[in-house]
């Protein structure tokens, strides 16, 4: 909050930056805020406050932090004396559901990246009524353009007229995943919700609404994202791998002369 990016190297480039005591001129050093001091020109950093927060984003609202349309941004939802904080992960614009947002960089990360697993869930509502070779196809997975997809689960949890609810959980988040998955087996995604990201869920939250995650569900997310990267089942990545995999040559005997 001190600077911008670009000011922030220069003061780093200049050595006017000191991480526990000793002046730092590299760009990219990794510092642990929690627990190194940081000084610039002799002056301590001030430690930022933590900030976790809940969002139920409506359709027709962006994840980005920049929109150069000017369309409606999740940040825009937050309080103005919320502080400086950006969205973990995306829902596309014509999703709606649980977004969080903070400034614990290393807590995001633990949140999106692929290797951690987290698992977010969703409840789907598509059009028609999928059978059992239906769901048979999306919990075995399918090929996309990025990668191997997987779901973790895929359930029925119930039916409208001319339509089927499902709930599907994802541990990992390739654009619009969900909606090209269905899209493969002949189903149209007609209403998608993010419902729950590891063990926060968005419950009876309205739409467009804001809150404050306790000091429970942060560390219910620590402790969710700290056991799921210790498990080093990526269903998708074993999958793609065992299909990357080619058998190996058997060694011809020796020829005997």
């Amino acid at each position: 909050g001190l600077a911008s990016r670009r000011e922030a190297e220069e003061l780093i480039l200049e050595g006017r930056v000191e991480v526990d005591g000793k002046v730092v001129t590299e760009l990219g050093t990794r510092v642990e805020v929690d627990t190194q001091t940081i000084h610039v020109d002799g002056e301590p950093l001030p430690k930022p406050k933590r900030i976790y927060l809940a969002v139920h984003k409506p359709t027709g609202v962006v994840c980005t932090a920049r929109d150069p349309a000017g369309r409606p941004r999740v940040l825009d939802m937050l309080p103005p004396d919320t502080g400086r904080v950006f969205t973990v992960g995306r829902l596309d614009m014509d999703s709606e559901g649980l977004i969080l947002a903070t400034n614990d960089g290393e807590l995001a990360n633990k949140l999106t990246h692929p290797k951690h697993g987290v698992e977010k869930t969703y409840e789907v509502q598509v059009a028609g009524r999928p059978d059992v070779e239906v769901l048979g196809k999306l919990r075995k997975g399918m090929h996309l353009a990025e990668g191997y997809a997987h779901p973790v689960k895929v359930r029925i949890k119930g039916h409208r007229k001319n339509s089927t609810i499902l709930e599907m959980v994802l541990d990992e988040g390739r654009n619009r995943e969900i909606r090209r998955l269905l899209a493969r087996v002949g189903h149209k995604v007609q209403h998608l919700t993010r419902i729950a990201v590891g063990p926060v869920r968005l419950g009876e939250m309205p739409r467009c609404t804001v809150r404050k995650l306790t000091r429970d569900e942060v560390r219910k997310l620590r402790d969710h994202a700290d056991s799921s990267s210790g498990n080093t089942r990526s269903a998708s990545a074993k999958r793609g791998s065992r299909r990357a995999a080619k058998p190996s040559a058997r060694k011809k005997p020796p020829r005997r002369r």
